[in-house]
């Protein structure tokens, strides 16, 4: 998928928290309005795809909750086949008279809009891992790690599953598509419609060929596991979840031949005991005693450079921020960095001695004192 993108609640016209009825009414309509059969307008095609893919993401809870979490980094790497295989767009367009074969098939909607035809065997999948970082590297940046493991074309049969000196057979059932369609036809009033239904051809497997000797590495899979490892350059004060693109590291192609797919790199923070991260900005609490509250104090307090002795004035209030300006983390893809934000909290205790409750007694007593004075005309 595309990374320059709207944002896709905006592309249907929905609040972010809309339920799914109201997506899925957001998305019929606007779907009737650009669907390639009823507007012949030039973008009307780019449009539909548009808010086709968002309905794809939204409808779906676990995609919808993984955007929302993320953003485009959540949903990197899914195909069309992936976003729209669930489904059931005869149920939208039902009544319509459009076009609602959405099938995956040949001459659906979907061949028509998501597979333009193209030159040349399929690319593969792209692959996503998460690279976790404490918040020291992600201050400086720099060269990281990472380490992944994926399936590659197998060496010893060139990824054809087959043992040297053989070839896979077609497979005469599916006649090499790796699928098997079965269609029907229904009418709703005045509207004819045909639905397809694509499965995993039984005998194959999907590949579209058999093996009839495996090889003895593969074992007729025609991929081995294999770990790899590679440097990625990290962007200093880079933001949680951001992915990092790596192209032609991701997952070999089903077709013979074909382009493997790119590698999403996701950055996030290992969690950290001392701050709570927010952009640029680390939060911090720290606990005081009454006492300190009210007499004012000197704290010691982390930041990514070291320590510093921080000034707490007399008279803190509960909750409230205190500012240490520049001491955060960078600000990705701007300048200078966030700040440690310290929020206080007052801490009564629970028991007290002897003395210590004398003395709160007496403080109560001056407390109530002045403030009969202060009503006083």
């Amino acid at each position: 998928m595309a990374t320059a993108q709207r944002d896709y609640y905006e592309v249907l016209g929905v609040p972010r928290d809309a339920d799914g009825k109201r997506i899925k009414d957001a998305f019929r309509e606007l779907a009737l309005k650009y669907h390639p059969d009823r507007n012949k307008s030039p973008d009307a095609g780019e449009r539909f795809k548009e808010v086709a893919e968002a309905y794809a993401v939204l409808s779906d809870p676990k995609k919808r909750a993984d955007y929302d979490a993320r953003g485009f980094a959540g949903v990197a790497g899914f195909t069309p086949e992936d976003l729209f295989a669930g489904i059931d767009f005869g149920d939208i367009f039902g009544g319509a008279g459009l076009d609602a074969d959405f099938g995956l098939g040949a001459g659906g909607l979907f061949e028509r809009l998501f597979r333009p035809r193209r030159a040349g065997p399929a690319r593969g999948r792209d692959l996503q891992v998460e690279l976790a970082l404490p918040l020291e590297a992600i201050l400086r940046g720099g060269d990281e790690t990472v380490r992944y493991t994926r399936p590659v074309a197998c060496p010893r049969c060139a990824g054809s599953g087959a043992e040297p000196g053989t070839k896979p057979r077609r497979c005469a059932t599916c006649d090499g598509t790796g699928r098997k369609t079965t269609a029907r036809g229904e009418r709703r009033g005045a509207a004819s419609i045909r639905f397809q239904r694509i499965t995993i051809c039984p005998d194959c497997g999907g590949r579209g060929t058999i093996v009839e000797k495996p090889c003895r590495d593969c074992r007729g899979d025609g991929r081995v596991e294999r770990e790899e490892s590679l440097k990625v350059a990290i962007p200093a004060g880079a933001e949680e979840g951001l992915a990092l693109r790596i192209p032609a590291h991701g997952l070999p192609s089903d077709d013979a031949g074909g382009p493997p797919g790119d590698l999403f790199v996701v950055v996030t923070s290992v969690p950290d005991p001392r701050f709570v991260r927010s952009g640029a900005d680390l939060w911090r609490t720290e606990s005081l005693g009454v006492a300190d509250a009210v007499l004012g104090t000197q704290l010691r307090v982390p930041t990514l450079n070291g320590a510093l002795e921080v000034t707490v004035p007399p008279g803190v209030q509960p909750g409230a921020v205190l500012r240490l300006r520049g001491k955060g983390l960078p600000r990705y893809g701007g300048r200078g960095r966030g700040d440690i934000n310290l929020r206080i909290e007052v801490h009564v205790p629970e028991r007290t001695t002897a003395e210590e409750r004398e003395l709160y007694e007496r403080l109560r007593a001056l407390a109530r004192r002045g403030e009969r004075e202060r009503r006083r005309p």
